[in-house]
């Protein structure tokens, strides 16, 4: 086993340590969601975490982790008499994204089952990790699948296994940890909401504090176990310090005080349900315990907001995570203000009414190492503002103007792709999928994934009596081995193809068209999709935003997109035709879906109409599902927006068609909107 790189050789990340620490110092907080760029020691921090958690008491032998204080009545493994009982170091279990959800609920034990003939539960890493860590990197790249498993567990505590004629139910309690790169997509809402804390981290700025970094992971990666042993007595000691704050915790007051001021600061951010006011209170109470104090301050709950509140006040995925620390100081201010109104006259003696508030203490003495600094947490200033695009050199009488804000986002009827792919698993399209409903059974082709039990039996069940069985067991060859086939959903590429010429500039107009964009991306952001941008105005097109599982800088990229000058058409179904061409290369299973939002007009060049019915039957011929959004809006329409549709091979809607809520109607599927009626129409 390699060695661990050491919690208190990292250097910097104050917010990402002291976040992990007030886990370590109590689980109930409820874990901590790292998100940050590539490179930032996330994955080394959470990792090295574990080694600073005590030891946890088990009970000898039980698969699932039973604390032989109170072992589980319903423990599949008991019951548990007294006595017995063993330590074992906190184990920190990592779930891959790529897992099955065999292996994280468990199974039935297909081994013994065919050759014993009993029904034996097999666990997962749900077991394994009861009582300590699960770790998921990249946690916003989780099938969704994994993530109801995971929510199911968070909310109950317990996992319960109904497959197979197995009837499982097990405690399943954890820290859960995820770590996440933003620009790879976001997390759902409902999971976003079961961590506890959240912290943004970035690669520091400041040269020496770089140069450290590199110092340390180049001496590490040269000898790991001599460079562990340089930091032995600071873990050590830091071990301790987590093991004191945990006795301590219990003794922690959490006054009306300190409850007013959560309160109010969970009001006014209009963050949802009361979960955001219960972690607030366990994360002052235990920044209260590793202070050493057993009352907790208003500095307590103000760090406590900067770490519990910015991914629960997210109104949509394109509002930027954090907090406006001035409202924050504000909202604290008037708790105490209003409780020192409501409380008695101090005492002569004690002019400051008793208390204090002020950062924790960032030592404990003189024997234990210095604490991480509790520096502030991101603010909403913090947040780095979308990239500002220099905008295209304008052809000929172009007439640039400024970009415009989009209309407000609405909900947008569905959208899919025809028939049945293989892609990754999302929410938009049919697909076959290792995971979903199953549908039926077949012989493997190469390396069996997922058994179809009851078929394989039924194989096999024919020549028995030929293959001479005499005991209990089934006598299974591979030829009798059954591949379960499965159909769920998944995640296309929808690609946009926006028109930004002249013809669209009109400030309303492009206004709701920007509007209607962001209502897709809302969509696709909801069925995990992938995206990409393609614009075309003045003399050519280019790729906005090349596809991505972002849907938030397609947000921004669209938030800045300038219009005017002539209408290319052509150009732009072409860049898109070999941005598609590209993706195919890299991901072939992923399925496109191509929506040009456009009123239809091509104009600049030589028979520029010409050259882009051309380009559109490029995608006719390849069969790649396409729908046209038309802009065209006024009392004399040209329908050039229908005529592009036609030659895509797909079909048009206006603005007004594209709500779920019209009433004007759209077919679901766009093999329903291919049809040659449709067409001729």
């Amino acid at each position: 086993m390699s060695t661990p790189y050491p919690f208190t050789a990292l250097v910097g990340q104050d917010d990402l340590r002291l976040a992990l620490l007030l886990n370590a110092v109590s689980p109930a907080v409820g874990g901590v969601l790292v998100r940050g760029e590539k490179g930032t020691a996330k994955s080394t921090a959470v990792r090295a975490l574990s080694a600073l958690l005590p030891e946890v008491p088990v009970v000898a032998g039980c698969r699932f982790s039973c604390d032989p204080a109170a072992p589980d009545a319903n423990c599949p493994d008991g019951p548990h008499e007294a006595g017995g009982a063993t330590a074992r170091p906190a184990r920190m279990v990592e779930l891959p994204v790529g897992a099955s959800e065999d292996r994280l609920v468990g199974a039935l034990d297909i081994e013994r089952a065919l050759a014993e003939g009993v029904k034996a539960f097999e666990p997962g890493l749900l077991a394994d990790a009861h009582r300590g860590i699960l770790y998921v990197d990249e946690v916003n790249l989780l099938h969704d699948h994994l993530v109801d498993l995971l929510l199911d567990a968070a909310a109950m505590g317990a996992s319960y296994v109904e497959r197979e004629g197995v009837s499982v139910r097990h405690a399943a309690r954890f820290l859960l940890v995820g770590t996440m790169n933003p620009e790879e997509g976001e997390l759902r809402p409902q999971l976003l909401d079961r961590f506890g804390l959240t912290v943004e981290v970035a690669a520091s700025r400041e040269t020496d504090q770089r140069v450290e970094v590199v110092r340390r992971r180049l001496a590490y990666d040269d000898d790991p176990e001599a460079f562990a042993a340089r930091f032995a007595e600071d873990e050590a000691a830091l071990r301790e310090r987590v093991v004191a704050a945990r006795a301590l915790l219990p003794q922690v007051n959490l006054g009306d005080g300190a409850l007013r001021q959560i309160a109010a600061t969970c009001a006014a951010f209009e963050v949802d349900g009361m979960r955001a006011d219960i972690v607030m209170a366990r994360t002052a109470t235990a920044l209260a315990a590793w202070a050493g104090r057993t009352e907790v301050e208003s500095e307590d709950v103000r760090q406590a907001a900067l770490l519990a509140l910015p991914h629960r006040r997210r109104r949509n995925p394109f509002d930027a995570p954090g907090l406006d620390e001035d409202k924050l100081d504000e909202t604290l201010e008037e708790a105490r203000d209003d409780e020192a109104s409501e409380a008695p006259e101090p005492p002569e003696d004690d002019p400051d009414g008793g208390g204090g508030g002020g950062r924790p203490p960032q030592g404990g003495g003189p024997d234990t190492p210095d604490l991480p600094s509790q520096q502030q947490g991101p603010g909403a200033d913090d947040v780095p503002a979308a990239p500002q695009e220099p905008a295209p050199t304008a052809g000929p009488g172009a007439g640039e103007q400024q970009a415009v804000r989009a209309a407000e986002p609405f909900r947008t009827k569905m959208l899919s792709v025809p028939g049945i792919g293989e892609g990754a698993a999302g929410r938009r399209s049919r697909a076959r999928t290792e995971h979903g409903r199953t549908t039926g059974s077949r012989r493997p082709r190469g390396t069996l994934t997922k058994l179809h039990l009851a078929a394989t039996v039924q194989a096999a069940a024919p020549h028995q009596k030929a293959r001479g069985r005499s005991g209990a067991g089934l006598v299974v060859r591979r030829d009798d081995l059954r591949q379960a086939t499965r159909e769920g959903r998944e995640g296309n590429l929808v690609l946009f193809v926006v028109d930004a010429s002249g013809s669209m500039a009109a400030r309303q107009r492009m206004s709701a068209v920007k509007g209607a964009v962001l209502s897709l991306l809302l969509d696709a952001y909801q069925r995990r999709d992938k995206v990409g941008l393609v614009t075309f105005r003045g003399k050519d097109a280019e790729v906005a935003l090349p596809p991505t599982s972002s849907v938030d800088a397609a947000a921004a990229r669209l938030e800045t997109l300038p219009t005017g000058g002539r209408t290319p058409l052509a150009a732009g179904l072409l860049k898109a035709h070999d941005v598609l061409r590209v993706e195919r290369l890299r991901d072939a299973a992923r399925r496109p879906l191509v929506v040009v939002v456009t009123d239809g007009r091509a104009t600049g060049g030589v028979e520029p109409v010409a050259r882009a019915g051309r380009a559109a039957r490029l995608f006719a011929a390849e069969g790649v599902a396409s729908v046209v959004v038309d802009c065209e809006s006024g009392y004399v329409r040209l329908g050039l927006a229908a005529q592009l549709a036609g030659e895509l091979g797909g079909t048009a809607v206006t603005l007004d068609e594209l709500r779920a809520d019209s009433i004007a109607g759209l077919v679901k599927n766009v093999q329903g909107m291919n049809s040659p009626s449709r067409r001729a129409a």
